[in-house]
């Protein structure tokens, strides 16, 4: 069992009642203030209090409201389609890590020019593995048309009847929200595959700036909508710079939305910062520290058998970090989280798939071609 919002926390665990309490009331620059002390942010910081629920090698915890039980790592789908791993490599390692416990794979429609999807695709249909996978994937169509299209592109690369969760992909800017729930916008596609059985559960996802994730639920709300899921950045330098854990956890938590933790490692860029290069900080305590926080999975990138095996490692090690433990973790953190230095997908462009290709995103809406058919310059 894990909070699922205050009133939960508050019976379970007060001390992470109080970190909710606080991180409600943190505000922008609270979030980002360099000279917080570890204490102060670990205080902010709402954690579990149980592991999870243990089954052979794996933990498994509550999927949000949905209740589904998913494995606390997440089989990472870029990583299964990179061009330096083998079909038959990335195959050994899915059907590995499905029948060690592993249930959640994440996925994306533009993962490696949808190689990752077909790669899973081919996967799941050996044998029965398909029973033994919760299917998550992500599309990146803002209109109904493009994002309809993007579903049974993904649909048949998985080789699939339905998506257990699909997600819109890289929320990151302020008119994302807008344009999915706009008339004629994706969330339109979404609604409809759902209603035809194609889809189970909805979410979103993004990795730029935690109030783009709030606005995203307020738009949400506005139009009566409630995500079963939300994704976002979960690691040890995230508290110290426009911090997810802080802004978005909490409200995730008080609307009992799932969430789903990313980028432990930076996309691999923690690995060159001094913490982790001279193991000031392990990879397991990485693991360890976002396992500690209410999320219900870690989606990770797996493309050897050592991350796959280090994976499992840190979950059989795995108990929850008190107040201590993870100020002690940020403190070693700070210097190198300051200005978001190592979180590059916060502060550059560097993994803003979308940017680099917004004909995925689809273009404007009918009603907005009809109000302004020229763009302007």
């Amino acid at each position: 069992m894990f909070i699922s919002g205050a009133a939960a926390a508050a019976t379970l665990f007060p001390t992470s009642a109080r970190a909710i309490g606080q991180a409600q009331g943190t505000t922008r620059a609270q979030s980002q203030r360099p000279g917080s002390s570890s204490n102060d942010l670990a205080a902010r910081i709402p954690r579990v209090a149980h592991p999870g629920v243990k089954r052979g090698e794996m933990l498994y915890r509550e999927l949000g409201s949905t209740g589904v039980e998913v494995s606390i790592v997440g089989l990472g789908g870029s990583h299964l389609g990179q061009s330096q791993v083998t079909e038959t490599d990335a195959i050994r390692l899915l059907h590995e890590g499905l029948d060690r416990g592993i249930n959640f794979l994440d996925n994306a429609w533009d993962y490696n020019e949808g190689r990752s999807e077909e790669r899973v695709g081919k996967a799941l249909s050996q044998g029965s593995y398909r029973e033994k996978a919760f299917v998550m994937t992500k599309i990146d169509g803002r209109t109904r048309e493009t994002a309809t299209n993007q579903i049974d592109d993904s649909l048949r690369r998985l080789k699939v009847d339905h998506i257990d969760l699909l997600q819109h992909h890289e929320v990151i800017r302020f008119d994302d929200p807008d344009r999915i729930f706009n008339d004629g916008g994706g969330m339109e596609a979404v609604l409809a595959a759902k209603a035809a059985g194609k889809v189970r559960f909805i979410g979103f996802t993004g990795h730029k700036d935690p109030h783009v994730h709030l606005y995203m639920l307020e738009v949400a709300r506005q139009h009566g909508f409630h995500f079963d899921t939300v994704q976002m950045p979960i690691n040890i330098m995230d508290a110290h710079f426009r911090s997810f854990s802080q802004l978005v956890v909490p409200e995730a938590l008080r609307q009992n939305i799932g969430v789903l933790g990313m980028k432990c490692f930076g996309s691999g860029v923690f690995l060159k910062s001094n913490i982790l290069e001279q193991g000031n900080v392990t990879p397991i305590e990485c693991l360890h520290y976002s396992f500690s926080l209410p999320i219900s999975v870690q989606i990770t990138g797996i493309n050897s058998k050592m991350l796959l095996d280090q994976a499992f490692s840190a979950v059989q090690s795995f108990q929850p970090l008190d107040e201590t433990g993870i100020a002690s973790l940020l403190a070693k953190s700070e210097e190198a989280a300051r200005n978001g230095k190592y979180e590059l997908f916060k502060t550059t462009s560097h993994f803003d798939s979308t940017a680099r290709h917004p004909d995925w995103l689809g273009s404007d809406s009918t009603p907005v071609q009809e109000l302004a058919p020229e763009l302007p310059g």
